[in-house]
């Protein structure tokens, strides 16, 4: 790590001496650099209230820890679709219709991609085991009526996003999406991340762990509320007991459980800030990454409740950066005006506070 940068450094050692931290990795690049790539604690379940030391304890957190990253996968999900329609396989502005016969909803592939498609919610309540059933949700979404005129609000996509982007990438091209990500954009790009993980990949994750126990109700939200139902259904996409098992990890719910490393989506971010280029290796063009990164929608988001700008795929900052975090505290995304790419990878599900510290921190050594 760069000597510059060491008040960053500093910044997520003291996460973990003040027991806020219990395994995580933080990686950033800035000026088209990795200046800092950093791993601490235990990939080890740690119950709420107590800590593990920086060295972590008999399983430590290794630079090839992988973990569950909720909607930081987002964006990586988005662009196996935006790569398809780079090719010319498919338009943004083509109904979704045309490329998933019986899809019920007058969407269009843009919409779908920037939250305003009107289906933030499986409108069948669905058992845990339900995530492996891949037709069982997109046929639950193709007969789905829209909660809104599709385009004239957002409302987060929070569990069906995925469903939706990966169902036109499997109807284009073929491939599910975890496939496709795998073959198309993590080999070429040398991305440690994936949908969908086979036996060996799961072997290297980290299980999740609250920071208090009140974090699952916390985050659902009120009882009765579009986003409990954007986040509740199917059951227990907040439950460790299914986070951390089997099922979860090998299925593929591209819009919450992409698992990666920090180092992984710090690279993905950097060949987008490079225009779709990383190390010689051109996965888009320019223009897609320009129209991919622009605000689709500013307003009101009727799933999170504030003020959203959307791109395809991505939350758009009003300093110009753009990215995703997920619930939990795990973060990417670039800020082109200052020129890094930050990732931060937790397995502690709490607030994002510990992100903002270090971005603080990182601020003062630009």
């Amino acid at each position: 790590m760069r000597a510059r940068f060491a008040p960053v450094r500093d910044c997520f050692h003291d996460l973990f001496a003040a027991g806020r931290e219990t395994g995580a990795g933080l990686a950033i690049w800035y000026d088209g650099t990795p200046v800092v790539d950093l791993v601490a604690g235990s990939r080890a379940a740690v119950p709420p209230g107590r800590s593990v030391p920086p060295a972590g304890g008999g399983d430590p957190w290794r630079p090839d820890t992988l973990v569950n990253v909720y909607s930081v996968g987002k964006p990586v999900a988005a662009l196996c679709l935006l790569l398809l329609v780079d090719r010319g396989r498919l338009d943004l502005d083509d109904p979704v219709v045309d490329h998933w016969p019986g899809f019920r909803a007058p969407a269009t592939v843009r919409q779908v991609l920037s939250h305003t498609a009107g289906l933030p919610a499986f409108p069948v309540p669905r058992r845990a085991d339900a995530i492996a059933d891949w037709d069982l949700l997109c046929a639950d979404l193709a007969t789905a009526e829209p909660r809104w005129e599709p385009g004239t609000v957002a409302g987060e996509h929070a569990w069906t996003y995925g469903h939706l982007v990966g169902e036109l990438v499997r109807r284009v091209d073929g491939r599910s999406v975890g496939r496709f990500l795998a073959e198309e954009i993590a080999g070429p790009w040398r991305l440690d991340l994936g949908f969908g993980l086979g036996a060996a990949d799961r072997r290297r994750c980290a299980d999740l762990s609250y920071a208090d126990p009140g974090w699952p109700a916390r985050t659902l939200g009120e009882p009765g509320s579009l986003r409990a139902a954007a986040l509740g259904n199917p059951a227990g996409g907040l439950d460790v007991a299914v986070l951390n098992g089997p099922l979860w990890r090998g299925a593929q719910v591209p819009a919450v459980n992409l698992h990666a490393t920090a180092a992984g989506l710090a690279r993905c971010y950097a060949g987008l800030l490079a225009g779709g280029t990383l190390d010689g290796v051109r996965l888009f063009s320019p223009e897609l990454v320009a129209e991919a990164t622009r605000a689709q929608y500013d307003g009101p988001d009727l799933v999170l409740d504030r003020r959203v700008c959307w791109t395809l795929g991505m939350q758009r900052e009003p300093d110009g950066s753009w990215g995703m975090g997920g619930i939990g505290g795990s973060s990417a995304w670039a800020d082109p005006g200052r020129g890094y790419v930050f990732a931060y990878a937790t397995a502690r599900l709490a607030d994002h506070d510990r992100v903002d510290e270090l971005v603080e921190a990182l601020h003062t050594c630009l």
